[in-house]
């Protein structure tokens, strides 16, 4: 999918170009790391290309983007056609389903281009990337909405659901305007906004009047039974808004510090797994083939490769199908990468009672979320022996 050379064969249109900034650990403005260019070849197949600039790679402190596919290198065009010419490091700091949703109504145009995507999203996004048009980065974001003002988040979430099936013209160009400067770079399909208090930047989701049951609620048990369990977690906690349930989610890739926010690389899981979001790599999708990327990268390789383990159980317990592998990440604080807490960890009622499959590959018998199956490839977690 990756080639570490230039291609020779002529671009058929016009290439889109922008500059990839990135935080680096231990500050708080961003810098230039380097510039990507999006085109298509003459098959009309979109075509990604990064370069690192010469002047990131003369920093000391430089850090790569991505462990798997954009390691520092000097002089290397690094070039993808997979997930329509966008490098899966980028795609993770791009909007996902909801965002992309608040960014067309904003824009008047549904669907817009990958490009367009990671162009409009706000600065509130997940990781330490950011993208723009000029050489050098803009000034980091320092004010945010404040947890006392999620009812009136809410209530924008709630007429941009009930607007779906309007014309993106139609939309409430504030509102729109509004929620989109508050948060909506965050992964997922479900309502949600970045908000602050004193203790730093949360991801608030809201519940819906759709849902079949309190999602929020529901979600806060799974989190705090997992942590009770020995997992680790991402922080959370439930707030009534206006009668209705809330959940807040800590955002473990910022720190908050006087000068501003620390912040944290990230690359999903499928971006660790070179696989995409289509049936042609889902034999990719696997938490066996995730516990040996974790071990090729991360400086615990034992420790995290166990807490995966650990994690592809639970979710086989509560029937987590939801956990596919933008639900699993790769977090770098500093100059080593780890494994990101959990999150999302959202139950579905079980198809049948015999049987439970998880989005991702568990063992021998592919997806089969049994203790057997779960078994058959302990040792490749770096288990000497099966738990008890």
């Amino acid at each position: 999918m990756i080639s570490k050379t230039r291609s020779t064969t002529r671009p058929a249109t016009s290439p889109a170009e922008c500059f990839v900034y990135i935080t680096l650990p231990g500050q708080t403005a961003p810098v230039t790391a380097g510039r990507f260019q999006l085109t298509a070849d003459r098959m009309g197949t979109p075509v990604g290309r990064f370069v690192y600039g010469r002047s990131y790679l003369d920093r000391g402190e430089a850090v790569e983007i991505d462990p798997v596919e954009l390691k520092l290198a000097r002089g290397t065009t690094y070039e993808t056609a997979g997930m329509k010419g966008v490098f899966g490091a980028l795609r993770d700091a791009g909007p996902d389903y909801w965002g992309r949703a608040v960014i067309e109504r904003h824009v008047g145009k549904a669907p817009l281009g990958e490009f367009d995507y990671l162009l409009e999203s706000p600065d509130d996004r997940a990781g330490a990337l950011g993208f723009g048009l000029g050489p050098e980065p803009p000034a980091p974001r320092r004010q945010f909405n404040q947890t006392i003002e999620l009812e009136k988040l809410q209530k924008i979430a709630d007429e941009l659901i009930e607007d779906e099936n309007k014309k993106p013209a139609d939309a409430k160009a504030a509102q729109v305007q509004e929620l989109l400067l508050i948060g909506t770079s965050m992964g997922g399909a479900r309502p949600k906004a970045v908000v602050e208090d004193k203790d730093g930047l949360w991801l608030a989701k809201f519940n819906t009047a759709h849902d079949r049951w309190n999602v929020a609620r529901v979600e806060h048990t799974m989190l705090t039974l997992a942590r009770t369990c020995g997992l680790s977690v991402a922080d959370s906690r439930v707030t009534d808004v206006g009668g209705r349930d809330v959940l807040l989610v800590k955002r473990f890739d910022r720190s908050k510090t006087d000068d501003g926010y620390l912040r944290g690389r990230m690359v999903s899981a499928l971006t660790l797994l070179r696989a995409d979001d289509t049936h042609n790599t889902r034999e990719r999708w696997s938490y066996v083939l995730l516990a040996e990327e974790l071990r090729r990268i991360t400086a615990e390789p034992q420790r995290h490769a166990h807490e995966l383990f650990r994690r592809m159980v639970f979710n086989g317990l509560i029937s987590n199908t939801d956990d596919h592998p933008r639900n699993h990440a790769a977090l770098a604080l500093n100059d080593s990468w780890a494994l990101s807490p959990a999150y999302d960890l959202t139950p579905t009622s079980p198809v049948s009672v015999e049987r439970r499959d998880l989005a991702l590959i568990c063992g021998d018998a592919g997806r089969y979320a049994n203790a057997q199956n779960m078994l058959s490839q302990c040792g490749r977690f770096l288990a000497m022996r099966p738990w008890p």
